[in-house]
């Protein structure tokens, strides 16, 4: 499902620094695997997402999502490689804070051109499932942090993606919704969802569900950590 091959992200700070962000990545992740990227801030955890996301092209190597090839995508197949196949749940969210939380999570389904009544339906279904349904009339602007979170990974449903990267979901919820995510997780794994978490949440990281964790440091690879599910 996801493969990297030799990976290496830098960025240039100026006319004449470097940053490497990601150095000498290899990975293999199987269909409907739950992994968790775990890593202190600016591990490269975030930059990995990106890249595995099609919204950052790596400076080397090779990466295959879905068995296809994104590295060097122009943007526009890149935006139509996010639309068929992934889910994103974003640090920041990237939420409409004057619309209601109902057509923030139907907007990926407008370009499809589906008749209104599957488009209610598909969002009613992971509202539910991300425990926010609840709120469906509500404008994002009167929502908590914890239901701002939980709206977008409605979003990132909606779609029906078979790869979803969630970058630090858990940063604004509490115990509870916390578990309720990753039940929703344990339920898309059953699925075939293939899923990619960032995160240093230990609930998250020893959560029965997660079949790999992957330790960052330093833009560098240094664990591989199988996990009985």
């Amino acid at each position: 499902m996801i493969t990297i091959r030799n990976l290496d992200k830098v960025f240039q700070a100026g006319q004449s620094n470097e940053f490497t962000a990601l150095q000498g990545i290899n990975l293999k992740v199987a269909a409907g695997d739950l992994v968790v990227l775990e890593g202190v801030s600016g591990s490269g955890k975030t930059t990995l997402l990106a890249i595995l996301a099609a919204l950052s092209r790596p400076t080397r190597g090779e990466v295959l999502v879905d068995d296809k090839a994104i590295a060097k995508l122009p943007d526009r197949h890149a935006s139509a490689f996010r639309s068929r196949t992934v889910g994103l749940v974003p640090q920041a969210l990237h939420l409409l804070d004057e619309l209601s939380v109902h057509h923030n999570v139907a907007l990926p389904l407008i370009p499809r051109g589906l008749a209104q009544a599957e488009v209610d339906s598909r969002v009613d279904r992971v509202l539910h499932t991300a425990n926010i349904a609840h709120k469906a009339g509500q404008r994002v602007n009167t929502l908590s942090g914890g239901e701002k979170q939980r709206c977008a990974m409605a979003r990132a449903l909606v779609t029906r993606p078979r790869v979803l990267l969630c970058d630090e979901p858990t940063a604004n919820l509490d115990r509870q919704n916390s578990l309720q995510f990753l039940s929703a997780l344990a339920s898309l794994k059953q699925e075939g969802v293939t899923t990619v978490v960032a995160t240093h949440d230990p609930l998250v990281v020893n959560h029965h569900a997660v079949d790999r964790v992957l330790h960052l440091k330093d833009g560098r690879l240094v664990g591989d950590e199988a996990r009985g599910s």
